[in-house]
C-alpha cells in the first residue's frame, strides 16, 4: 500500500506557485489528475496538469518545482508530469479561494 495518497500529493503541490499569478497550482486548477502506482515498495506518481496558456514561458520552471515538491514524499519512486491542453485552462477552474484572492467573482 502506498505511503501517501493522491490528496497528499495535491497538498504538497500547494507549495508550487505560478510566479506570474502568485497562486498555487492546485488552487489555480492546473492539476487535473494524480495517479499512483506502487512498484517494489516505491510509489510512482504521474501528475496530469496544464498551464495557464500554451505559450507559458514559465512552464519548465513550474514542472521543475512540481518535481521538487513531490521529492520528499515517503517512498516516492518515479515522478512523471503530463502536460495536457485539453480541457484548456480557464479562470473558472480556480478554487473559490483563488478567485477571491484575485478579485474574480
Amino acid at each position: 500500500m502506498a505511503q501517501f495518497t493522491p490528496d497528499d500529493v495535491r497538498e504538497n503541490l500547494k507549495t508550487v506557485y505560478d510566479p506570474e499569478i502568485g497562486i498555487d497550482v492546485v488552487n489555480l486548477g492546473l492539476i487535473y489528475d494524480v495517479d499512483l502506482d506502487e512498484q517494489n515498495g516505491k510509489t510512482d506518481v504521474v501528475v496530469t496538469m496544464t498551464l495557464t496558456s500554451m505559450g507559458c514561458p514559465l512552464g519548465p520552471i513550474i514542472t521543475q518545482e512540481v518535481n521538487g515538491a513531490l521529492g520528499d514524499l515517503p517512498g516516492i519512486g518515479e515522478i512523471g508530469i503530463n502536460i495536457v491542453w485539453t480541457p484548456p485552462w480557464s479562470p473558472q477552474m480556480m478554487s473559490e479561494e483563488a478567485k477571491d484572492e484575485l478579485g474574480i467573482w
